[in-house]
């Protein structure tokens, strides 16, 4: 018994002392005691004390002049091994299956490449029939659910060069290319929603839905997309899958490190 109960006063410690973590992760820059201590909720006097010890172990540091305090270097050491450590295929490998058994639907995941959006991993779904989902597989960018979700979330140079290698790619084949117009409504409207869709793009029988993962510096990592037949993934359906789908990339990202996505009620409706 004494055992648990010492065990647990130090759990409760390091809980505690994340709380002093937090108020530093957050601050814009280094802060007085006191103002750690408001933020933490926590007596100026227990909060020197942890700081002490941080500062020790360099997960603190005191600033010589101010006497302010902010993160130290294995602080930073310690998020640079996380994210060294973040691989989105794994992470997104369990909601695949579950989106798959939960919609029916094939889902893919999808990273950016230097030819554009390639897909890496998949889960077949019930309902697709003779339509395969091939991994490695390049998806245009313009016409289909995953690759306006790229355009809409790349940086702005990025984009432009991918879309004038569309744009060029499309030309050779003598193949339709959305206007200028149309693709800027589109991609504002991925951005407002938070997701994209299409209807019979690549596939006159298809639709499909797709949402974007984003990492710790909320760059776009990879997106994930539910297809299906048109006739299933029907107005009256896609409000719920939509929800499903936001839902995955969202704890998604969250585990890559992201902030919290907020998407307003009316964006899925």
């Amino acid at each position: 018994m004494a055992g648990s109960e010492q065990s647990r006063r130090r759990v409760q410690s390091i809980e505690v002392g994340f709380r002093v973590l937090r108020v530093l992760r957050v601050a814009e820059g280094p802060l007085p005691l006191r103002e750690i201590a408001a933020r933490a909720g926590m007596p100026p006097s227990k909060v020197h004390l942890y700081l002490v010890s941080f500062v020790r172990e360099d997960m603190a540091y005191q600033d010589a002049e101010t006497g302010y305090y902010g993160l130290g270097a294995f602080a930073i050491q310690l998020g640079l091994a996380a994210i060294r450590q973040l691989d989105v295929v794994t992470l997104a490998s369990e909601q695949l299956s579950d989106l798959r058994d939960q919609t029916d639907c094939a889902v893919y995941l999808s990273l950016w490449g230097d030819r554009g959006p390639c897909i890496v991993a998949k889960a077949d779904g019930t309902l697709q029939g003779a339509f395969s989902v091939r991994l490695g597989y390049i998806l245009p960018l313009t016409t289909s659910a995953t690759g306006l979700v790229f355009l809409a979330h790349l940086p702005g140079s990025e984009a432009e060069t991918a879309m004038k290698a569309q744009t060029a790619f499309d030309s050779a084949r003598n193949a339709d290319s959305p206007s200028f117009d149309e693709i800027a409504s589109a991609l504002e409207q991925v951005r407002r929603n938070g997701y994209g869709s299409t209807v019979g793009k690549l596939n006159r029988h298809f639709a499909a839905i797709a949402a974007p993962i984003f990492d710790f510096s909320h760059r776009i990592a990879a997106t994930l997309t539910l297809l299906g037949p048109a006739e299933y993934m029907n107005r009256r359906r896609q409000k719920e899958l939509r929800l499903l789908l936001l839902s995955a990339t969202e704890a998604i990202s969250l585990r890559m490190g992201a902030p919290g996505i907020a998407v307003e009620a009316e964006a899925v409706a």
